[in-house]
């Protein structure tokens, strides 16, 4: 090689197309679309939205049980029978576990998670449905409880309407977490982007 050649400037000719913007946006757009990812995101979005619900459920059952611990005061000589089975305590736990393995799947998605996750939601339905169960128990024996106590007839009415409406509450919220962890567990268990993992 000839010491002339080796600093002697070199100019490229490019045609026309290739300098101008159009090509180059058309090599970016003409990617392969993958549906599947796309389609992946959005039941992860959604699990962690509906994850974020049952932990909102689960702290809304654990308040009302801390609310349920402040009616043992005279004249009322035990705790209203939803408060002695536990329910608001074990509930919230079950409901709050659930949606926070919902929310780790958008952080990682791994089959033992995946599985963890499915079994978590269906032990929150089997207490959801236990839940239900023990709140119509509350409603049939707890429903005087207020006023069978009291010795004012005034007070017992007001205090009556929000210990059912607590009571009711509490129903609202199982029935929902019943429907959202049975959801849960069927869309990650049928969804293609998990891998089929049933």
């Amino acid at each position: 090689m000839n010491s002339k050649n080796v600093h002697s400037p070199m100019f490229l000719v490019f045609p026309p197309e290739v300098t101008t913007q159009e090509y180059q946006t058309t090599e970016l757009t003409a990617t392969a679309y993958n549906s599947q990812n796309r389609v992946q995101k959005i039941i992860i979005r959604k699990l962690k939205i509906l994850g974020t619900t049952q932990i909102l459920f689960g702290i809304m059952n654990f308040s009302f049980g801390v609310i349920f611990l402040f009616t043992l005061v005279n004249p009322y000589p035990r705790f209203p029978f939803i408060f002695i089975s536990g329910y608001p305590f074990w509930g919230s736990a079950l409901f709050i576990n659930s949606g926070a393995f919902l929310i780790a799947l958008k952080r990682k998605t791994t089959d033992t998670l995946i599985k963890m996750s499915q079994a978590m939601n269906l032990l929150s339905a089997l207490g959801a449905a236990a839940g239900i169960i023990l709140l119509i128990f509350g409603f049939l024996l707890d429903g005087e409880f207020i006023c069978g106590y009291s010795p004012d007839g005034m007070q017992c009415g007001a205090i009556t309407i929000l210990f059912v409406g607590i009571l009711a509450m509490l129903m609202i919220f199982s029935i929902a977490e019943l429907f959202i962890s049975l959801f849960s567990s069927v869309l990650g268990c049928h969804s293609e982007g998990y891998g089929g993992c049933c």
